[in-house]
């Protein structure tokens, strides 16, 4: 792994902002990218004081996608592959947002999708351009497939063809398309919103997203109610209500 900084990790209070910093290449998933990030991103998940991850980039693009001339090159097996992270990013406990910056392809779109919430400019463009140097969007259609509208999905897969930032909204990618001047703003909002939640709360309410619906109703029903029974006896739950009642802010909130 080269020591180059492809990755910065910068601490806003209780936020990690991870920024994927590889401009010669805009921002492309190289294998020491992929390591950095998931150092970054074990590292936020394992910090008390971190609340929630924002992911954006530097420069223009958000990310291009894979490395294409490193892939070329060959080489051995990775230390750490691209599913890697994105299970970090979805089964991780923090809420993690997406700074969509600039521009996405590929790769970078399976980012985006991993992501709890989304932010990304209006003007922006993405694309799945896979099937136009002869391979598929595999490893990202697990992310995408489970955020996207999946009629947007099938077109926009097969024809590899560029959209803008609304339509990326449109079709659920993004959350919200903002303006460039609304963009922090934004993201600003959304960690404040996010981190009123106690972080257990937050990390059962990912759980739960991911596995409901499940194989039945029964069992959604039987799986869901032992997770509402355990949460409300609660330390986290005790401390919420407590702070309600009593007008207050509860202890988790950062100040």
């Amino acid at each position: 792994m080269t020591d180059a900084p492809l990755v910065r990790s910068e601490r806003r209070g209780g936020t990690a902002v991870l920024t994927l910093d590889s401009p010669h290449n805009r921002n492309a998933l190289s294998r020491a990218l992929l390591e950095q990030l998931h150092t970054a991103l074990t590292a936020a998940s394992q910090d008390d004081g971190v609340r929630a991850v924002v992911l954006t980039g530097a420069g223009p693009v958000f990310c291009s996608g894979a490395d294409l001339k490193e892939q070329r090159a060959g080489g051995g097996p990775a230390v750490v592959g691209l599913p890697d992270i994105l299970t970090l990013i979805m089964d991780g406990p923090l809420p993690v947002i997406a700074r969509v910056n600039g521009a996405a392809r590929a790769g970078g779109l399976g980012l985006i999708a991993a992501c709890d919430l989304t932010v990304g400019l209006a003007g922006a463009t993405f694309g799945f351009s896979e099937v136009r140097i002869g391979v598929a969007p595999a490893i990202i259609a697990v992310p995408v497939l489970r955020r996207m509208e999946p009629r947007a999905v099938r077109e926009l897969f097969l024809t590899g063809e560029p959209f803008d930032g609304l339509r990326a909204q449109r079709s659920g990618l993004l959350d919200r398309a903002v303006a460039d001047d609304e963009l922090d703003a934004t993201v600003d909002q959304l960690v404040g919103q996010v981190t009123r939640g106690a972080p257990g709360a937050l990390a059962a309410t990912k759980q739960l997203l991911r596995q409901v619906p499940g194989a039945s109703l029964q069992e959604d029903f039987a799986r869901m109610a032992e997770l509402s029974a355990r949460l409300f006896t609660s330390t986290e739950a005790r401390e919420g209500i407590a702070a309600l009642l009593e007008k207050r802010t509860a202890s988790w909130v950062p100040d």
